[in-house]
């Protein structure tokens, strides 16, 4: 936008009652060295052409006395300028002249002048709602509250957005956790059944094991007779034996039944022992002694070595006996306390 150039300045030769009474501009009293002045007033050809599409018609109060016009425009700036210079240009096109207005602005007074307040203080109008209809502010206004909404939601959606994810996450570490223990658990069944079949197929294979050794020994032990029936076992209580109790294992059989050396060894001792009848003791490799009683006969004599089989005496009912039976005892080291014949002998892979 283009301004209006400054008119040039005019001479002037106050009278002597301004000289005395009144400041010039500003500066003081009237000073004669500044003189003479002579009265000029500008006309059409004095004057500049006027630049620009803009056309001055109107002064505000107080430019007369060359004081600087409040403006808020670069068009303000050129009229200050013009009012400065000590008068205002104006144009002659022809055309009815145009109105300036401009705005106060609420912190820019009046410059050059001190006639009034409101002219130091200026307008209270903010330059915000210069040009703006109640229309305009309804519409801002109706803007900034969409925008507002729409801020809020879509705020609120982002909260929900992560709201669902966090949900989701936990739904799936919740799911992971799960699987994770199901896997464990399953994984821990496996174990017990591989343990409990690998514990199972180890019994059997120490029961199978334990079979064939027996086999082994049952070819290596015999039964001490035959055609028999087992009539009194070990530790049966009652007043037929001293001690209280039965101290081996009863093989009821005829008179004269042959009785075998159940494995190989030695004989130690072969002869009478009071209740026991006629008794033939013999030792295996280990020390255990096994007692043969009630015989009715002895086939051995003390110091013999028999083999397993070997018949070494016969059934009788010698000694403190209601019938003819076999009374055999097992001393394990010759202790002179027995152990179940039995469970010994099954030991043997042998089942009296």
């Amino acid at each position: 936008m283009a301004s209006n150039r400054p008119a040039p300045e005019a001479p002037f030769v106050p009278s002597q009652r301004d000289s005395e009474t009144s400041e010039t501009f500003g500066y003081g009293e009237y000073r004669t060295d500044e003189g003479p002045w002579a009265e000029w007033n500008p006309t059409e050809e004095s004057l500049p052409p006027v630049r620009g599409r803009h056309r001055v018609a109107k002064q505000r109060s107080g430019l007369a006395r060359g004081g600087f016009a409040r403006s808020s425009t670069v068009l303000g700036v050129g009229v200050i300028a013009a009012v400065s210079a000590g008068g205002m240009a104006s144009a002659n096109t022809g055309k009815p002249p145009v109105s300036i207005s401009m705005p106060d602005l609420p912190t820019v007074g009046f410059l050059g002048s001190d006639d009034s307040d409101d002219d130091a203080q200026g307008s209270t109008t903010t330059l915000s709602n210069i040009g703006v209809s109640d229309t305009d502010t309804a519409q801002g206004a109706s803007d900034a509250g969409e925008a507002l909404r729409s801020r809020i939601l879509a705020q609120a959606e982002t909260q929900q957005n992560q709201v669902d994810t966090k949900a989701s996450q936990a739904v799936a570490a919740a799911a992971e956790k799960e699987a994770d223990a199901a896997a464990a658990k399953a994984e821990k069944e496996a174990e017990a059944k591989a343990a409990a079949a690998k514990k199972e197929a180890e019994e059997a294979a120490a029961k199978k094991a334990e079979a064939e050794r027996l086999a082994e020994l049952a070819k290596q032990f015999t039964l001490p007779t035959s055609s028999y029936t087992i009539t009194g076992t070990f530790g049966q209580a009652g007043s037929l034996w001293s001690s209280g109790y039965h101290t081996g294992l009863d093989f009821a059989a005829p008179t004269g039944t042959p009785i075998k050396a159940i494995h190989s060894g030695t004989i130690t001792e072969a002869g009478w022992s009071g209740s026991y009848g006629y008794r033939t003791i013999l030792t295996l490799d280990d020390g255990t002694e096994l007692w043969f009683c009630h015989q009715s006969s002895i086939g051995v004599s003390v110091g013999q070595k028999v083999s397993t089989g070997d018949v070494i005496g016969r059934v009788g009912a010698t000694g403190n006996v209601t019938g003819a039976h076999l009374h055999l005892e097992v001393h394990p080291d010759g202790a002179a306390t027995g152990i179940d014949p039995m469970a010994w002998l099954q030991s043997k892979g042998l089942n009296p």
